[in-house]
């Protein structure tokens, strides 16, 4: 005879099992929202208001990096409400600070979810990737109308995906397109045409949207991954295979972007927006002479002039993030997102190149956000989401490195047994 053994699973580690796949389906399917943001609130800010709620009443735990953001994005969120104090007509202003406090709320929630296990990295940057892959291809499909009613993924042209803006739409598509060029120069060989595919989609969506600042974006932050990558590791082998593989990336991109180039109309619109001065960045109120205006204004206004109040005035937003935080959040407001965006360079460079499981997502998120702060300066993007995102992945990191530092200080216990 044969006995049968069975085992049974207990049920607290059945439920916390369940438990952990129902937050990580929730968490995958606010990330994927991300890229269908066509109006305010988005269905992304309604989803992840009750996903927030609900995941605070199961024990959503702060680490004190996530405080200590959260403290500055409530700052600076009060120097909105002193700047609203100033307008004499409020408009839509307590909806637009809403959805910026709100904002502020993801970057410390994904701050701490990520803190408290760290594979939910790998979670987001893959959902991530499908919800860029979808809105890239309604772009493309609407550039070049591949179905009825395409046009509705464009704008002014111009490739949009299910984004109203295409000078957003091309930003959000590059933390995955970077993220597949770094598993094609790092992963296993068997999986790389498919990373190589995704960034080609991904490529071409970021081309069509004809937005300079995206172009740049795209280039700087593979440009420093690729550097970052060759000068963390000491391998002469894995050198060169940084060197072919991006020599392969390059070429594929190169491509596609020629035969894009040689479709009808598609060229002339290049070179119309490749120049590097357009017409609007020019003249008496263009955008750079509105940069000066805007700075003086602030000198006369410590306390702003009121969220958008700028774009009123002059007829054309402030199209740069510093000013946009002194004309909106006032002096109070610039000086606690200065202090973010810094904590957020110095905090994520003192730990990107150290051997931690997180450390390839940190450092795609890292040049990525390195990118858009240098973007920052010729457009504002305090309601870009995934901005708000790639703040809470770096802050995230840094948390989970403190914590790793706790453990390594912290001497072994001994317990004296009786003889």
């Amino acid at each position: 005879m044969s006995a049968v053994v069975t085992q049974t699973v207990p049920r607290g580690v059945a439920q916390a099992k369940a438990l952990s796949l129902i937050a990580s389906a929730a968490v995958t399917l606010g990330v994927f929202l991300l890229g269908f943001v066509h109006s305010e609130p988005a269905p992304y800010e309604l989803y992840m208001v009750g996903l927030i709620a609900i995941w605070g009443l199961f024990g959503l735990r702060f680490s004190r990096h996530a405080a200590i953001l959260l403290g500055l994005f409530v700052v600076f969120n009060i120097g909105g409400l002193l700047s609203m104090a100033q307008m004499d007509e409020i408009y839509e202003t307590p909806l637009y600070l809403a959805v910026s406090l709100f904002l502020a709320f993801t970057a410390v929630f994904f701050a701490a979810i990520v803190r408290a296990d760290h594979s939910r990295y790998r979670l987001i940057f893959v959902a991530w990737t499908v919800s860029a892959l979808v809105t890239g291809a309604l772009g493309i499909a609407g550039y070049f109308g591949l179905f009825p009613g395409a046009e509705i993924f464009t704008r002014f042209d111009r490739a949009t995906g299910a984004f109203q803006d295409p000078n957003v739409f091309g930003p959000f598509l590059t933390l995955p397109a970077i993220y597949a060029l770094h598993r094609m120069l790092t992963g296993p060989a068997t999986t790389m045409p498919i990373h190589a595919l995704v960034l080609l989609v991904l490529a071409s969506a970021i081309f069509l949207s004809f937005s300079r600042g995206a172009w740049g974006l795209f280039a700087f932050s593979a440009m420093a991954l690729t550097a970052a990558l060759f000068v963390q590791s000491s391998s002469g082998r894995f050198r060169l295979r940084v060197v072919v593989m991006s020599a392969i990336a390059v070429v594929l991109v190169a491509i596609a972007i020629l035969v894009a180039l040689q479709l009808p109309g598609v060229g002339e619109f290049f070179s119309m927006r490749a120049r590097l001065v357009q017409e609007y960045d020019g003249g008496e109120y263009g955008r750079f002479a509105r940069f000066g205006i805007g700075l003086q204004m602030a000198t006369e206004n410590p306390l702003g002039i009121g969220p958008l109040n700028f774009g009123r005035d002059l007829g054309e937003d402030t199209h740069n993030n510093w000013l946009k935080a002194l004309m909106d959040y006032g002096w109070l407001g610039f000086a606690a997102f200065f202090t973010i965006i810094v904590t957020t360079i110095a905090g994520g460079l003192r730990i990107l190149f150290r051997d931690r499981p997180w450390q390839p997502f940190l450092l795609c998120a890292y040049v990525v956000f390195l990118g858009h702060v240098a973007l920052g300066t010729v457009i504002d993007m305090d309601h870009w989401r995934h901005f708000y995102l790639l703040i809470g992945l770096i802050w995230g990191a840094m948390a989970l490195e403190a914590g790793h530092q706790a453990r390594l200080q912290t001497p072994p216990r001994y317990r004296v047994q009786a003889a």
